[in-house]
């Protein structure tokens, strides 16, 4: 069975799918670790499942560096066949980046490269899209920029506020992060440029 390790920082939702879909056998793989920068509820969720749990603070190191690498060197004691990070709200050092090539993936609530950054509902919002949605890519050196993998999109109601718009984006996110660790784990994403191609089942 494949390893899959998830780097969180919040409510753990997508922690959450990702255990019920390798618990219903969606995913042929198993979550190993969940590691945060802080005490935080995705670790309550993980704990519950018996999922192994690391917080690495940012605070007891000098640097992002010297975070990133320790970091860098808690997950791949787990052995992982996959990254990802869940709604982590951190940005990691290349020295981590560099670690995982092909098999570190983050989730973003907007269509990339559209809306980057920490606000991407709200700025959509303030943009007066009629149209956004969440993307599901491969990690490189700059922030919400590495290759797409998968992407889908969300209507913008006219009543929306930050907080339902980010709920329907979440409802859609978490079976589109599922798919694509599918992808990953079956060895079916290769990178042309900076576009993903997507190679038939076997």
């Amino acid at each position: 069975m494949q390893r899959i390790a998830v780097l969180v920082s919040g409510s753990g939702t997508n922690l959450a799918a990702l255990a019920d879909a390798c618990d219903e056998g969606r995913l042929a793989a198993g979550i190993v670790l969940a590691a945060s920068d802080r005490e935080c509820l995705a670790l309550e969720r993980a704990r519950e499942r018996d999922i192994a749990t690391e917080v690495v603070g940012v605070g007891d190191f000098p640097d992002r560096e010297a975070w990133s690498r320790r970091l860098r060197d808690v997950v791949l004691e787990r052995e992982p066949d996959l990254v990802v990070s869940a709604g982590f709200m951190r940005i990691l050092a290349p020295v981590f980046v560099d670690a995982f090539p092909m098999r570190l993936i983050n989730l973003h609530p907007a269509l990339l490269p559209a809306f980057p950054g920490a606000h991407a509902v709200r700025d959509a919002l303030d943009f007066g899209v009629k149209v956004t949605g969440t993307t599901v890519h491969l990690i490189d050196h700059e922030v919400d920029h590495g290759p797409i993998l998968l992407q889908e999109p969300v209507k913008v109601r006219e009543d929306d506020t930050e907080e339902t718009l980010h709920e329907r984006i979440k409802v859609v996110e978490r079976e589109l992060l599922v798919e694509g660790c599918r992808l990953v784990l079956e060895g079916r994403v290769r990178v042309d440029g900076h576009r993903v191609r997507i190679d038939p089942p076997a």
